[in-house]
């Protein structure tokens, strides 16, 4: 009776922990560059439930073991294992803003925060009061040589990551894809986008503002081959990888299989006590 209790107990622990990452989703639905979560659960291991006394017990010097065949297995309950992040792309939206950057494909920005360098894919950007190119909370976005510094607006970022400075490219970006080495002019390369990988990306850890920080268990950042990285899209954002309706879907789920729950544990309450307190009588 007690064991019905306790891993009733435990499917309720881990359907709080389901609904906790799913509300997590739904309130970050907006969010740019959001990646959601989901709970990943395992079950405690199953006991082999033996006939008792059908062969008798095996007696050996440290003990004695139950040779009765086996007629089932009993679950002993669920825990929580881990949150598991879902790095699908997400969609591209136009916003037609120089500075809103988004990457299609695996990868993310560097950012230089106070706890060292941190990994986004929220790429909406703005200039600094002293002329980098920082997030929303004021993090400096990393180039491969440093904190990104602009010396005026009319930047183009091309498909690898560079970035560009000149005034003629400001009103046709498109120009960049062709333009030949010898044809640049007065065409500055500020520096390129420090956009790295994981071998194992989803063990990074979220530490919040659409931050993630790297792991013993995720590795150190790697960068890409030449062409081999993600296509950076000017003028557009990534959106959060959560359909809404999905989420609502599986909430529904969660609040279902916890009254369930519930409801074995109070069945199993109502047996206890007449156990004690009738079986006492007779």
């Amino acid at each position: 009776m007690v064991r019905g209790i306790y891993t009733g107990a435990s499917g309720m622990v881990a359907q709080m922990h389901r609904m906790d990452t799913l509300t997590n989703n739904l309130a970050n639905v907006d969010l740019t560059g959001y990646k959601r979560d989901t709970a990943v659960h395992k079950a405690f291991p199953e006991l082999l439930i033996r006939r008792i006394n059908d062969n008798g017990t095996y007696k050996f010097p440290f003990g004695s073991m139950e040779v009765g065949p086996v007629v089932g297995t009993l679950g002993t309950g669920v825990e929580m294992n881990e949150s598991y992040t879902d790095f699908t792309q997400g969609a591209l939206k136009q916003t037609d803003n120089p500075f809103d950057l988004s990457l299609d494909g695996k990868g993310f920005f560097t950012v230089l925060t106070p706890d060292g360098e941190r990994y986004t894919r929220n790429g909406t950007f703005h200039l600094g009061p002293e002329g980098y190119l920082v997030t929303k909370d004021g993090y400096p976005v990393l180039g491969e040589e440093g904190p990104v510094q602009l010396k005026m607006n009319n930047f183009v970022v091309d498909r690898q990551g560079r970035i560009f400075q000149n005034a003629d490219l400001a009103s046709d970006p498109d120009r960049l894809v062709s333009l030949e080495e010898n044809e640049w002019g007065n065409v500055e390369l500020v520096d390129s986008l420090k956009i790295v990988d994981f071998t194992r990306d989803r063990y990074l850890k979220k530490q919040g503002n659409s931050l993630w920080r790297d792991t013993v268990e995720s590795g150190m950042p790697v960068a890409f081959a030449e062409n081999q990285g993600p296509r950076v899209v000017q003028g557009f954002t990534e959106a959060a990888n959560v359909n809404p309706v999905q989420e609502m879907v599986q909430l529904i789920e969660v609040n279902r299989a916890y009254e369930a729950n519930q409801k074995m544990i109070e069945s199993h309450d109502t047996l206890s006590g007449k156990l004690i307190n009738d079986a006492v009588k007779v």
